[in-house]
């Protein structure tokens, strides 16, 4: 089926289920109780702030559209239901299980549309045989050439859970990885896929300073092989490069070994929740890594800020940010393709897949809206211009870059195994007619150790 196909069909199913709900929310309405204020939207006071929020609702209307009555109004009675019927607590009480339940095993499910889906376990155990200390397990595949696993081991160095000694592990095997070529004006059409085992160790730090401020340190080993893809009937990578079509990325197909440190610090004025979601972050990051195979050696650094706009403190947040990301070679070495700048996934840019932008640099604007659907629920929008340049920005020019626009669902609060709804849609570059060619749509928890 052609992408529009997938996203009528998908609207469609979407509409079928606000139908379904607004039915079954009729049908009991007789038996109902006042609905409990989740969100803290209370009796929607006019405020100055409040009067404000129809700024980013009149310019982001379409998102706005989706993420209220497509997304927001029929998962808020789909919990307001399934919290009467008691289902949550028993849910609770059947996956997580001790005398306080500290322990529990999770069923999860990620599909990215464009990638193969995945379907796995998710374990923890806190107090994990001493008081402070936490285990998170991560089991996933889809077949023999789908794997990866992923193991945690948090110790916890003050009252404050973001201050942690962290000891991290994972190993994945993966055989559709997308690959569209290096540079600001790579096109959507010329996907390639390829495969990679990937094996990496870390430890690291982190420590919560003032409000929301944090500091993060990390030292880790990281050994990549490339090898055939597949997926549909995308092209393999390499061999589009054995028959010259294209050049072959730098690393592919030989792999490499690298030991990485890196460093970052973000000044944050915002409180944390559920105080104001006002204030402003800059933040800066540092990498070195070596490749222990060829001898090169690359580092990686960047930059961001942004100012936050609590609307009515209700943790309705209007949200403007500037990033601007660097990849430079030490010496005369190639910095291999993975380890290059990268937007799209669920960095920067997300309506473009993972990998779907990849050079030496990067700058996006985001303006950005986020509010609460339900106690550990949030409802996010993003409109982005941004893409990749080559070294320091030096090919930047503003009819390159290009929109990303996306409107999902996140939960609130641990990464770990977070859920997420996304839905965006992303143009070429303006010079080229800034056409929507991108679409995605994710579905699932993912993983966030």
């Amino acid at each position: 089926a052609s992408k529009g196909d997938v996203t009528r069909q998908i609207l469609v199913s979407l509409l079928a289920l606000v139908a379904l709900l607004a039915a079954t929310h009729t049908a009991s309405a007789a038996d109902k109780r006042p609905i409990p204020d989740y969100d803290g939207r209370g009796g929607e006071p006019t405020t100055t702030g409040y009067a404000l929020l129809w700024v980013p609702r009149v310019a982001l209307s379409p998102l706005y559209f989706v993420s209220e009555f497509v997304l927001r109004r029929p998962i808020g009675a789909l919990i307001a239901g399934a919290e009467r019927a008691g289902i949550p607590a028993t849910l609770y009480d059947f996956f997580a299980f001790g005398p306080d339940h500290k322990i529990g095993i999770v069923p999860t499910g990620f599909v990215d549309f464009g990638f193969r889906p995945a379907v796995g376990l998710y374990a923890f155990w806190d107090d994990a045989i001493a008081r402070g200390n936490d285990l998170r397990l991560h089991l996933g595949t889809w077949g023999s050439d789908w794997l990866s696993a992923s193991l945690s081991d948090r110790i916890h160095l003050s009252k404050n859970p973001y201050d942690r000694l962290k000891l991290d592990a994972s190993a994945s095997r993966r055989p559709d990885y997308a690959y569209f070529g290096i540079g600001p004006s790579t096109r959507e059409n010329a996907i390639t896929r390829y495969g990679s085992d990937r094996l990496e160790l870390q430890a690291s730090v982190d420590e919560r300073l003032w409000r929301t401020s944090s500091f993060h340190a990390s030292v880790a080993a990281r050994s990549v092989e490339f090898h055939h893809g597949e997926l549909g009937n995308d092209p393999p990578l390499d061999e589009v490069v054995a028959s010259g079509l294209v050049p072959a990325p730098p690393g592919f197909p030989r792999g490499y070994t690298a030991v990485v440190s890196s460093l970052s610090a973000a000044l944050d004025s915002r409180r944390p929740r559920p105080a104001s979601g006002s204030g402003v972050r800059v933040e800066v990051e540092g990498a070195h890594a070596s490749d222990v195979r060829t001898n090169g050696s690359w580092v990686t650094y960047g930059g961001s800020a942004g100012a936050f706009v609590d609307l009515d403190d209700h943790a309705r947040v209007l949200s403007f940010s500037v990033t601007t990301k660097f990849a430079d070679p030490i010496g005369h070495g190639d910095i291999p393709f993975t380890e290059l700048v990268h937007l799209g996934g669920f960095g920067q840019m997300r309506a473009f897949y993972p990998g779907r932008l990849v050079d030496r640099s990067a700058a996006v604007a985001e303006l950005a809206y986020r509010w609460p659907i339900w106690i550990w629920l949030d409802g996010s929008m993003r409109m982005e211009v941004g893409n990749v340049f080559a070294e320091h920005l030096q090919d930047f020019k503003p009819a390159r870059l290009r929109f990303s626009g996306a409107v999902g669902l996140e939960t609130v609060g641990s990464p770990d195994n977070s859920l997420q709804i996304l839905f965006g849609v992303g143009s070429e570059t303006f010079e080229s007619g800034g056409k929507i060619d991108a679409f995605r749509l994710v579905v699932g928890t993912t993983r966030g150790f």
